[in-house]
């Protein structure tokens, strides 16, 4: 039974709105209301946003040329989704967030918006009688501020007065370095009804991890998407910044998303990766054979940064290949040990930087590939997957290579999404590859 928006607004007393889509590249755009305005809008439809910000690049530009697929100009029609709404907390005026879907003028959902591809594939499973589970768990950094980008990042002062300089996985004490930033994230979280579970401290310095609890897709790709904004807002008002880049720090490891996920029936909720004797079940082996087959074909969809390639190196806590086995953290697909009823695989391979909805879409798309061509994976590997050939992709350049080429996943996923997301995809490449690095100027500029 979905919020009714005005009900909920009166309960709580909210004066501003902001109405938020995620574009292309996970970034939070929209406009900001006044309640009555917010309400009206919904009423009559009238709430517009412009096409083209689905297309903006990271760095705030359009890719050229892509007119015969996508006219950016038109407005389009943003109806808020009411199951999403919640307390904006840290406002000086009581504020909701609220996420919006984007339709043409026709009444058709914009294709091309990454929670509608989400949405697309949620369907094509609702169409088998499937429904996936998700649980996702998210690093990221915390920072000193740094309001030069030619200066590399530091990690932050904690309550001791030092900064950390050494790996602490699972440390409590160098968790309670950032005990009031972590309060205050668990406290803002529960009064937006995210359903945070446990946070740790990961391998690098000032590196956390949340869990969240396991769920729908959408609902998840929504509460991670929410989850990202709250952090970096709670530490710039501690004085630090938090990053969810995937390899923020020379010499640290990169930050993931890792993405657990399973297939119920939609009817009786039986776990569909286990048989009746609790072991493996032929379709859990398709499953990972569509991933083993398709993720590493459509790495931009979750590595989608310059900066994504450089998380992904031997012994680094990052897979470099798309080996699977049995509770084995080398491998891009790790299968927990769990009972028949949490049967479950762990994809490893998404970054902390990725859009959680196109990440998500992206693995579920090649799951159900391999459950639906009955594929069967290669044998499951014991010892280190470090040991073996990297097969993903080291630059983002290679990953678009090969991104065009996936036929099976472009055909489900839509021509013009792999064709737009491609182009914001190389045009951010293109300005990349236009700066000079401070490298290049320290072992060229007066040795060549």
């Amino acid at each position: 039974m979905s919020v009714n928006l005005a009900n909920w607004i009166a309960e709580n007393k909210i004066d501003e709105v902001e109405c938020i889509v995620p574009d292309i590249n996970g970034v939070q755009r929209g406009k900001v209301l006044p309640a009555k305005k917010f309400l009206s809008s919904v009423s009559d439809k009238s709430l517009r946003i412009p096409g083209s910000v689905f297309i903006c690049t990271i760095d705030g530009h359009y890719p050229e040329d892509i007119e015969d697929i996508w006219d950016k100009d038109p407005d389009k029609i943003l109806i808020a989704d009411p199951d999403t709404i919640c307390i904006a907390p840290g406002f000086k005026s009581p504020t909701a967030f609220v996420i919006a879907d984007a339709y043409n003028g026709d009444g058709t959902e914009v294709e091309l918006a990454p929670r509608a591809i989400l949405k697309k594939v949620l369907g094509l499973y609702a169409a088998k009688g499937w429904k996936p589970i998700i649980a996702p768990e998210v690093e990221f950094y915390l920072v000193s501020q740094n309001v030069d980008p030619d200066f590399p990042l530091l990690p932050p002062t904690g309550s001791s007065g030092r900064a950390e300089t050494a790996s602490q996985p699972y440390g409590l004490e160098a968790m309670n370095e950032y005990e009031d930033i972590i309060d205050h994230i668990y406290d803002d979280c529960e009064l937006m009804g995210l359903d945070i579970d446990t946070m740790i401290h990961e391998m690098g310095a000032a590196q956390l991890e949340v869990n969240f609890l396991h769920g729908d897709p959408l609902k998840l790709a929504d509460q991670v998407f929410l989850f990202k904004r709250v952090v970096r807002a709670v530490a710039k008002q501690h004085g630090v910044y938090a990053t969810f880049m995937a390899n923020p720090m020379a010499g640290q490891p990169g930050s993931a998303m890792h993405i657990h996920q399973s297939v119920v029936d939609a009817e009786t909720g039986k776990n569909l990766f286990s048989n009746a004797n609790g072991k493996d079940s032929a379709m859990f082996r398709s499953y990972i054979a569509g991933l083993v087959k398709f993720m590493p074909q459509i790495s931009p969809l979750w590595a989608p940064n310059v900066n994504s390639f450089r998380r992904m190196r031997p012994d680094s806590a990052a897979p470099i290949n798309v080996q699977w086995g049995e509770d084995n953290r080398s491998c891009g697909f790790r299968v927990p040990i769990s009972d028949k009823h949490n049967r479950r695989v762990e994809n490893r391979l998404p970054g902390a930087d990725s859009n959680p909805y196109l990440a998500m879409a992206a693995s579920l798309v090649c799951g159900y590939i391999g459950m639906v061509d009955r594929m069967v994976p290669a044998k499951a590997i014991t010892g280190s997957a470090y040991n073996r050939a990297r097969t993903l992709p080291r630059t983002l350049e290679a990953a678009l290579d090969r991104f065009s080429a996936c036929k099976p996943v472009r055909n489900l996923l839509g021509e013009d999404f792999f064709e737009i997301f491609y182009a914001v995809k190389d045009y951010e490449l293109f300005n990349y590859q236009s700066v000079v690095s401070s490298w290049e100027r320290e072992h060229l500029l007066l040795r060549v």
